[in-house]
């Protein structure tokens, strides 16, 4: 019977699969941490108390990084090319969802719009991180070899949902409702776009790997398309919805140091 936690963990037990899983992942964290470094250091004058979260969001992702390649190297794992089709952060970028990377390689301080591109963009993938992480924390929270990971992540992700939150609903109060709402329904509906070539993609690369037959890849492609259409339908809303999150200032303090894999 196939389930997200089987296929999880045909991928866990193959070196070749986990080394791929782990170069995705690690790759499109550390890229994420470039990103929020950048966006902290160019934070226009009038939004500087912002730049500590988002330096703080940057350290969290590039401890991801580390976390993912960390756990590779337990295993006598090296990184391996991560496929174009599968890189999911080059692939957002790509398709003008959040901030270019040649306007934050400019040493010239961010507007205030720039600031809420950078939060619905987050909030878009956030979403997206929180949930897999979820779902990765339900199936392998006591895990020996990746629980602590998955739980450290899925923990770190919540609170970048909840950030997320918190800022932008204190833009939407400064007048910026509007603008928030329509990008942020932009982001989405790229996003669900992106995630299911992406994940099309990964799959394929696994099926060969694994050497999974036709009818399971098959059946596979199909519940990714299903995903998509329901996505693409009415669930792309959980997505642009905005709450006071239960963690307030939830990336206020210093991040987490990675944990130490023997």
């Amino acid at each position: 019977m196939l389930s997200a936690k089987s296929l999880f963990q045909e991928i866990l037990d193959h070196d070749e699969s986990f080394a791929l899983f782990c170069s995705i992942a690690a790759g499109g964290e550390t890229q994420g941490g470039w990103e929020n470094a950048r966006i902290a250091a160019l934070v226009p004058p009038d939004q500087r108390d912002l730049a500590p979260k988002i330096a703080r969001h940057g350290a969290d992702e590039d401890k991801h990084g580390r976390i993912f390649n960390a756990l590779m190297r337990k295993r006598g794992l090296r990184s391996v090319p991560v496929p174009p089709e599968t890189d999911y952060t080059m692939l957002l970028e790509r398709g003008g969802i959040g901030l270019a990377h040649d306007r934050l390689r400019a040493d010239r301080p961010l507007t205030v719009q720039d600031i809420v591109t950078y939060l619905a963009h987050s909030r878009v993938t956030e979403q997206r991180a929180s949930e897999q992480m979820d779902l990765l924390r339900r199936h392998f929270a006591d895990h020996p070899d990746i629980g602590r990971a998955v739980r450290m992540i899925s923990d770190d992700e919540d609170n970048h949902l909840a950030y997320c939150h918190e800022e932008l609903l204190r833009f939407a109060y400064a007048g910026h409702g509007r603008a928030i709402q329509r990008t942020l329904r932009a982001c989405a509906l790229a996003e669900i776009r992106i995630y299911r070539d992406v994940s099309l993609a990964v799959m394929a690369h696994m099926g060969r790997i694994l050497g999974w037959p036709k009818p399971k890849s098959a059946v596979l492609a199909a519940g990714i398309q299903a995903v998509y259409a329901w996505e693409r339908f009415a669930g792309w809303r959980r997505m642009v919805s905005l709450e006071m999150p239960e963690r307030r200032d939830a990336l206020g303090g210093s991040p987490t140091p990675a944990p130490e894999f023997a």
